[in-house]
């Protein structure tokens, strides 16, 4: 099925995200922020929701900052929770065998745009300090 042009969100322009990458986003959702990342890495573009599924809190550790040092997994500030790029699985860490929330995501017009269905499940979380 593909997604339909009214739920498309521009989050970034295509040339900031370098190879490999990661750029976080904010966009509003009924009433709430909704907080996701984008990564590239060998060329290809992924997207998911700024959550941890054990932690319960963004993954980030600084802005942009989603990936281990060698750039090779994503990983979550609060326990060291490692993810595969391309699937979101948890490949070690308190959550091993868990997946992030992964979100559909292409490079248009120079642009990164992520598909947000009206509501997908808890995908949308209140922000730091709610």
């Amino acid at each position: 099925m593909t997604p339909t042009d009214d739920h498309w969100h521009v989050v970034a322009d295509a040339a900031a995200l370098p190879d490999p990458g990661s750029l976080a986003f904010t966009l509003p959702r009924d009433g709430m922020a909704f907080f996701g990342f984008v990564v590239r890495k060998d060329g290809e573009v992924y997207a998911y929701e700024n959550f941890c599924p054990h932690a319960g809190r963004q993954l980030n550790w600084g802005p942009d900052r989603f990936l281990t040092r060698d750039q090779s997994l994503i990983m979550c500030a609060a326990h060291g929770a490692l993810f595969e790029i391309a699937t979101g699985l948890c490949a070690a860490g308190p959550c091993v065998g868990e997946r992030l929330v992964r979100l559909t995501v292409r490079e248009h017009g120079g642009e990164l745009q992520v598909h947000l269905p009206p509501r997908c499940g808890d995908a949308t979380r209140p922000g730091p300090g709610s």
